[in-house]
């Protein structure tokens, strides 16, 4: 059972993405594993701020996706931000991993953790930035002993490791009850991940997602480039509106 015990940080994680933001995070997923490199360098002659990987188990969600070498050929390939986002059970286990790896962001679930403050201060002794993730049937509630404690939190808009699924308006909900408590946290980033298009960007990004993965919407575009761009433009017109 999860324990609102707090530790105290040994370090202070750079900001990896200093902005501006929002900015939009290429999920390599759906790329071409086949020229790995050159999809990476592909999106970052784009204009893509930072890359987003996701690791799946086989356990914690259905899917099994890849693990630590294809982070560390990532890295090779480019000098771009990484966050990492464990789908995995038991994350303290392989957190240091990861953090040797190069992700400059570990992501974690809450619902996978046993202790939510004992991995993060795990991950910041790395120096490195800690993000919490919250699934769409888990009470965005629940992270509030931790706010203080994380650098971010990823809201999920979809559930994590199944493809094909609409965006769930819930997140939107969650990501400005954060929103209205970014005070509390330390420099908390919010992140939102899962059917994100051209339609939904703009809502996310109004309620308060500054780190916005899209898979699809720019791996299965004809122009990378292009893709970014109209993403980007449309949340960071949407957040200028937003009262918040």
């Amino acid at each position: 059972m999860d324990s609102p015990t707090t530790v105290e940080r040994r370090t202070t994680p750079a900001e990896p993405i200093p902005g501006p933001l929002p900015i939009v995070l290429p999920a390599l997923l759906l790329c071409d594993f086949g020229h790995l490199a050159h999809e990476v360098q592909r999106l970052e002659a784009a204009g893509a701020a930072a890359l987003h990987l996701d690791i799946m188990d086989g356990r914690f969600v259905p899917q099994l996706t890849y693990g630590r070498v294809v982070v560390e050929a990532v890295r090779r390939a480019t000098r771009l931000p990484l966050e990492v986002h464990l789908m995995v059970d038991d994350p303290d286990r392989v957190v240091g991993e990861y953090a040797g790896a190069g992700a400059d962001i570990l992501t974690v679930h809450v619902e996978a953790l046993v202790n939510p403050a004992v991995t993060l201060g795990k991950i910041a002794d790395h120096g490195i930035r800690g993000h919490l993730a919250v699934s769409p049937g888990t009470p965005v509630e629940r992270l509030t002993p931790w706010l203080d404690a994380c650098d971010g939190v990823l809201v999920m808009s979809v559930e994590p490791g199944l493809g094909g699924q609409a965006f769930e308006p819930s997140a939107l909900d969650k990501l400005r009850w954060l929103a209205a408590r970014r005070g509390v946290g330390r420099r908390l980033r919010l992140g939102v991940d899962g059917g994100v298009n051209a339609s939904t960007i703009g809502p996310a990004a109004a309620a308060g997602a500054e780190l916005i993965v899209a898979g699809s919407a720019v791996i299965r575009a004809a122009d990378y480039r292009s893709a970014l761009a109209d993403l980007e433009g449309r949340a960071r017109a949407a957040a200028a509106k937003s009262p918040s």
